[in-house]
């Protein structure tokens, strides 16, 4: 029995000035199921999309494409092919060259929306879509697909701002499928589980210093390792992170006790009351006397 072979739906839609100031337009998103040995791309297309797989094209717009069924290849900037399988959602930037197609003896389903607009811009200005990341593996995601079929549904009923619905759901997919990428590193071997029991110890040992490069020896991982692992988890380095934790906990207190600075500083294990008062000042714009005190108000306005 063959399964997801649901046949093809796409949309073309327009896109008026008004959509455009909104800041991220969609004009085009669907779903394909190619059959193999079948004719790719399919001859139904604009000419602005249709293309010739040897010949490759360029597009004015970025697609987020995701293959959920099947295998085939694709190149960028007229490089050598790179292996496309399921489970992977590639990236298209406009003005790019570009060239794909399923493995003639596999097919392959694919789930695409094109969009354009400042919003998309920024995301490449600042570095989370890519040239040196533009095929992310998020494998097999039923929120994606779902979010693709509710783009083509939205699409399909053409209601008063449709476009700014797609718009979302685009911002959707992206942040979806980052985070899932970025996170499937941590699902090979144990790795996940040494920054978790890092973290835990760091929590329990909040009232006390934690050394980040003794807590590596602790879980049998060398320190460099363990600093870029645990910085790309959490988005801190151990260090920071333990900081970060010890500074909660102070705020906790200074809300919710009566214990004095000096006395939080001592329990928290600061170098001294001067250093606490410096870094707590530094860090979060308030002497930690200030913080109680708005704390404290705030605190009995919502009461």
């Amino acid at each position: 029995m063959n399964y997801n072979d649901l046949g093809v739906e796409f949309r073309y839609l327009i896109v008026n000035d008004k959509d455009r100031r909104f800041g991220l337009a969609v004009n085009t998103v669907g779903f394909q199921s190619i059959h193999p040995y079948s004719q790719y791309p399919l001859t139904n297309h604009p000419s602005g999309y249709y293309f010739n797989a040897q010949k490759g094209r360029v597009l004015n717009e970025y697609q987020f494409v995701y293959i959920t069924k099947g295998k085939g290849v694709i190149s960028f900037d007229k490089q050598n092919e790179i292996p496309i399988s399921k489970g992977r959602l590639f990236i298209l930037l406009p003005g790019q060259w570009h060239s794909y197609h399923p493995c003639s003896d596999s097919g392959w389903n694919e789930y695409y929306i094109g969009f354009e607009g400042p919003i998309a811009d920024n995301a490449v200005s600042t570095g989370f879509l890519s040239r040196e990341n533009q095929i992310l593996e998020v494998g097999f995601n039923e929120e994606l697909v779902s979010l693709f079929n509710r783009a083509i549904e939205v699409a399909e009923d053409g209601k008063i701002a449709t476009q700014q619905y797609l718009s979302g759901i685009v911002m959707n997919i992206m942040g979806l499928a980052l985070s899932v990428s970025q996170n499937k590193i941590f699902e090979v071997g144990d790795v996940i589980q040494k920054i978790e029991q890092a973290k835990i110890i760091m929590n329990e040992n909040v009232y006390k210093n934690v050394d980040p490069e003794e807590l590596a020896e602790k879980l049998n991982i060398s320190y460099s390792w363990f600093r870029k692992v645990f910085k790309d988890y959490t988005g801190y380095a151990p260090a920071k992170y333990f900081q970060e934790l010890k500074l909660r906990k102070a705020k906790q207190m200074l809300v919710g006790t009566s214990h004095s600075v000096k006395e939080i500083a001592y329990m928290l294990d600061y170098n001294s009351t001067e250093h606490f008062f410096s870094l707590f000042k530094k860090i979060t714009g308030y002497t930690p006397m200030e913080y109680r005190s708005y704390g404290r108000e705030t605190q009995a306005i919502a009461v």
